[in-house]
Parts: C-alpha cells; sequence; structure tokens
C-alpha cells in the first residue's frame, strides 16, 4: 500500500511523515535542493503475526508495509500555486491520499494563505485534485470527438465524470457504481481515490472538531510538533509521556489503523519455508488475486488453498490436528479471503 501525503507548506506535512516513517527528512529541504518528494516506510504492527512467529520460529519475519511519498508543500508567497506535472505523476501512482490541515496558530510560522481554516483547507485540496482530473478528462473527450466516438459509453461516462467535477462533486462522491469505476480505473483519477485527513492540532487541545469529524470522514486529530518528540523517544518512555499528556495512543498506531478501514484492507498469513509474512488486501478479493500477490507463478497456476482460521489456530497451533478437526480447509479460486486467515497455496506452472 502506498499513501501520498499533500497539503499545504507550513502545516506540519513533513514532521507527519517523519513521525510515521522515524526519518528526519528538512521540510525546507524541498525547494533548497529541488527535491521532489521525501520516500519512506513504515512495518505494519501485527500482534497475530508475532504470535505466529514465536510457534514456528522462523528465521525471518516480515510484517506488512506501508509507503510513504511526502511531496513539497502548496504555496502562493513562493510563486507556486498547485502541483507540477512531476508530482502529478508521483501522485497518480499511490493508493490514497494523506491530507495534512492545518489547525494551530503561530504568529511566526504563517499559513501561505493567510488563514487556518482546516475545512476551506480540505476543500481547495480537493480542488486541485479535481482540476487535475478535468484537464486528463478533457484531452481524453477531445480524441474521442476527433474519432468519431461520441456515442460509445465511454465518452458518455466521462461526460459524466466531467459535469460532477465542474459542480464541485470530487469522483470519489459522484454517485459512480462498481462497473463505472471499473472502466476508469486506468485514468488514475486523483479524486477518485481514497482520502484520509490529518488535523495539526497545537498541543493545547488535541481534539476533533465535531463538526469537521462529521464532514469529513476518516478524519484524525494530532499534534504533528508533540508526536514527533514522542517518535523519538525509546520505547519504554513513550508510554509514560503518551499518559502525562492525555493521548491514547500514538499517531502512527492511529493512522494505520485508520488507513486500514479507510481502504478497506485485511491481513492474511503465510508460512512459506523459514518465512512467517503477513499480506495485505482490499476486503473481498479473492484467493486466485491473493495467491498472485505471494508471487505470480501461484496466481497463473494455482490449484487450490488450505486455509486455517487465525482465531481457530492459535487455540491449538498444529496444522495436522486442524485438519482432523476440520479446521484447515481446502478453497477454490473464488474463495474470498478473511481477516487473519493462514494460507498456503497449491500450485502448479
Amino acid at each position: 500500500m502506498e499513501i501520498g501525503i499533500i497539503g499545504y507548506s507550513l502545516s506540519g506535512k513533513t514532521t507527519v511523515f517523519n513521525t510515521l516513517t522515524g526519518q528526519h527528512a528538512r521540510a525546507e529541504g524541498f525547494h533548497a535542493s529541488g527535491k521532489k518528494a521525501n520516500i519512506g516506510r513504515i512495518q505494519v504492527p501485527d500482534e497475530r503475526l508475532d504470535a505466529l512467529s514465536g510457534i514456528f520460529k522462523p528465521q525471518k519475519t516480515t510484517p506488512a508495509e506501508i509507503n510513504f511519498v511526502d511531496l513539497a508543500g502548496i504555496t502562493e508567497s513562493g510563486g507556486k500555486s498547485g502541483f507540477t506535472s512531476e508530482e502529478l505523476g508521483w501522485m497518480r501512482t499511490v493508493d490514497a491520499f494523506t491530507y495534512v490541515v492545518r489547525a494551530f496558530e503561530d504568529q511566526a510560522v504563517q499559513h501561505p494563505l493567510g488563514r487556518i481554516n482546516p475545512t476551506s483547507d480540505i476543500q481547495s485540496l480537493d480542488e486541485e485534485l479535481a482540476l487535475a482530473d478535468l484537464l486528463v478528462i478533457e484531452k481524453r473527450l477531445s480524441r474521442l470527438e476527433k474519432e468519431g466516438e461520441k456515442s460509445s459509453p465511454e465518452f458518455e461516462l466521462l461526460t459524466r465524470c466531467r459535469s460532477c467535477l465542474e459542480e464541485g462533486i470530487v469522483l470519489r462522491e459522484a454517485s459512480l457504481d462498481q462497473d463505472d469505476v471499473r472502466q476508469i480505473v486506468n485514468f488514475q483519477f486523483l479524486s477518485l481515490k481514497p482520502r484520509l485527513v490529518m488535523v495539526n492540532t497545537g498541543e493545547e487541545n488535541i481534539e476533533l472538531d465535531p463538526v469537521l469529524a462529521g464532514r469529513f470522514s476518516g478524519s484524525i486529530a494530532f499534534c504533528a510538533k508533540l508526536e514527533q518528540e514522542i517518535s523519538e523517544l525509546a520505547p519504554e518512555e513513550q508510554a509514560e509521556f503518551l499518559e502525562a499528556m492525555g493521548i491514547a495512543e500514538p499517531a502512527r498506531d492511529k493512522f494505520i489503523r485508520a488507513s486500514y478501514k479507510l481502504l478497506s484492507l485485511i491481513s492474511f498469513f503465510t508460512v512459506i519455508s523459514d518465512e512467517v509474512r503477513a499480506w495485505t488486501v482490499e476486503q473481498g478479493t479473492e484467493m486466485v488475486a491473493a495467491a498472485g500477490k505471494i508471487h505470480t507463478d501461484m496466481e497463473r497456476g494455482f490449484i487450490r488453498a488450505e486455509v486455517v482460521a487465525f482465531e481457530d489456530f492459535i487455540v491449538d497451533p498444529d496444522m495436522h490436528r486442524m485438519k482432523e478437526q476440520g479446521k484447515l480447509r481446502l478453497e477454490g479460486k473464488h474463495y474470498p479471503v478473511t481477516d487473519g486467515d493462514i494460507v498456503q497455496i497449491r500450485f502448479n506452472v
């Protein structure tokens, strides 16, 4: 899974990136060095994976990962408005966006638009993505028209998408069914991608505005400066600091949970040779497609899968007894993978 972090300059966007990834990227380094993006990743903690590793004692334990692309902040004062074509190229490859919006006052560090209004920032970022999508749609519609395809289903669908964007409705909120989405997926429309909002508050009030939370689902309140300080503490000191500040959990844990919920993601596990590994797929993914996540040969030559639920296995961690009890099942290509499945793929190529 790859997530793009975007927002206005001085919103704390790169501080969020550093907090999540443990890196020490400098926000001012973007414009000074001409750097286009910070790249990082985090491993997704999973107690189930730890338990399986303790049982099988493999040479290698591999958790699921989230990759991040942190792009330069949008600023008008610096002569830059919106995203460059290169930045848009980065953005088209990600699975979802995290909008970092500012809710704290700091006279020494002014918002580039001279305002502190998270709702307006969210709407403006949506407009930036919508504008980029409109340019793609206009170009494609023009080509279809020249080719005499004005009556084609593609022309009709893209015309509907254009109307939504012109009315201020981003594509993720448009009335598009699954078949519509499948038809336009190759365009990599930015406003169709899921969006998680991180509201960067001040230290004095780390709470999410209930109005904003109700309007923008998938919103998280946090204090980037404080969270970065916490992330740099030794693990044994972090819990004490969080308790003292009245923070229920670190931003990283909150972010991971919210991301999985936003993208409808689940995890399944494999025990192959000397490696226990967690894999991430979208809820409802069929077994043959999940096999392809492990290796393309497994998808191409799929025969069947042996599956046992983690909840069953952990009670009596022995695969032979799982089979005797009927809890180790044989599943075919179209079985929808369930969160916590322990899977072994049988294939032939």
